[in-house]
């Protein structure tokens, strides 16, 4: 599974770097309208994703969660090599939105290993794999950049249309998916309505729920925007290279740091890690909007590529403590539909800011956020500590 993500990860990113410039491709269009548009291409997908998520999760809980992989897998490519041969703007934004249908691959490769990985080691195990998918985050981009330069967007499209295929087949022929026993769980089946009574009831995870959203709404805030930025930085003529460094730049860090915060997670508690890295994000946020060079803004972002590499894995690991085993496919579906809530909402705002007050404000804004999320969950531990010592002594 690790490969899979691997390759999925490298693939999806190739083409991120450079969605902007892809755009300018397609006709003499202003700088607000490429700004405008690279934020609503980029977040459609997810819009979509937002509403399939829990239905694939609670597909995955039923048939198994090879075949939602199978699935997404299969459909990515495909709509990914459609791109590659699009005349407009409005063909790659359809496009884009038909992809997020079957968007959710990493996701369901969380939620099937998971499934299998005993509570006390989740966040270890899941940061291990999620290390896959930093790896491939961290190669995508700057390979995307190097074929884009050198063999234009076309074929960089129909490359990367081919490696997630490539990951798909791993998935087919490498993967064993062994359905754990329900009989631990009172009810071998639960009922949506159920489900989200189960959420509800939970301060904790239903603010980990919204958190998410802000996390994906200030994360995604700047990727669209990074290689407009990348060019106001720089007078290079391989602008897609150099985007693509730039997004890799977050990845390395991810790379060091993600199976570590799992580990902490694991020993304190895993929304008190989530907190930390909140904090710690919001910090290192603010000096990618001070960069004054191309350097500047690669070391703010690895910087900052070590604060958020923990987010995911720790997220899905507390979820895998609390969810029992029969509903953690479609619980894990929720947090992934605030995620994708968060990818739709950050590319416009971020496309929208930037239009009014220039790309820098967005970091600034996005520094906020990360803050802003921080204060919501540490209030929420602080609440159901507070009930917990109210009742023990009661």
């Amino acid at each position: 599974m690790w490969f899979a993500n691997f390759f999925v990860a490298a693939s999806a990113t190739m083409i991120m770097p450079f969605l902007s410039l892809f755009i300018e491709t397609m006709g003499d269009f202003s700088a607000d309208y490429v700004q405008r548009w690279a934020g609503f291409v980029f977040g459609i997908t997810f819009l979509t994703a937002f509403f399939m998520s829990p239905i694939w999760g609670r597909f995955g809980d039923k048939h198994g969660h090879k075949k939602v992989l199978l699935i997404s897998g299969s459909g990515i490519a495909l709509c990914t090599l459609l791109i590659a041969f699009v005349q407009s703007v409005e063909q790659l934004f359809t496009l884009r939105l038909l992809m997020g249908v079957v968007t959710g691959f990493i996701p369901t490769s969380l939620a099937l290993i998971s499934a299998q990985t005993p509570k006390e080691e989740a966040g270890k195990t899941l940061g291990t794999l999620q290390m896959g998918t930093v790896s491939g985050g961290l190669f995508g981009p700057l390979l995307g950049g190097l074929l884009a330069d050198a063999v234009g967007f076309q074929y960089t499209f129909i490359l990367t249309s081919a490696g997630i295929l490539l990951a798909t087949i791993v998935v087919l022929l490498g993967i064993k998916e062994v359905r754990q026993s329900k009989k631990k769980d009172k009810q071998q089946t639960y009922s949506r309505k159920e489900v989200l009574s189960h959420i509800l009831h939970q301060p904790i995870l239903m603010t980990i729920l919204l958190v998410t959203t802000l996390i994906q709404i200030a994360n995604f805030s700047v990727q669209p925007l990074l290689a407009l930025y990348v060019i106001d930085l720089t007078s290079g003529s391989n602008i897609a290279f150099l985007a693509g460094m730039a997004f890799s730049a977050t990845g390395f860090g991810n790379l060091l740091a993600t199976r570590q915060w799992g580990n902490l997670g694991d020993k304190i508690g895993h929304e008190k890690v989530l907190v930390l890295l909140l904090v710690f994000s919001s910090v290192t946020f603010i000096p990618q909007g001070f960069a004054h060079s191309f350097w500047q803004l690669v070391v703010a972002r690895f910087i900052f590529g070590i604060a958020v590499g923990g987010l995911i894995p720790c997220t899905t690991a507390y979820i895998r403590q609390v969810a029992p085993v029969a509903m953690q496919g479609e619980v894990l579906g929720y947090n992934v539909s605030f995620r994708f809530l968060g990818n739709v909402i950050g590319p416009m705002m971020g496309g929208v800011l930037s239009g009014y007050f220039g790309i820098s404000s967005v970091f600034f804004i996005t520094s906020l956020l990360f803050l802003l999320a921080a204060f919501i969950l540490w209030g929420a531990i602080h609440y159901v500590n507070r009930h917990s010592e109210k009742a023990h002594y009661s």
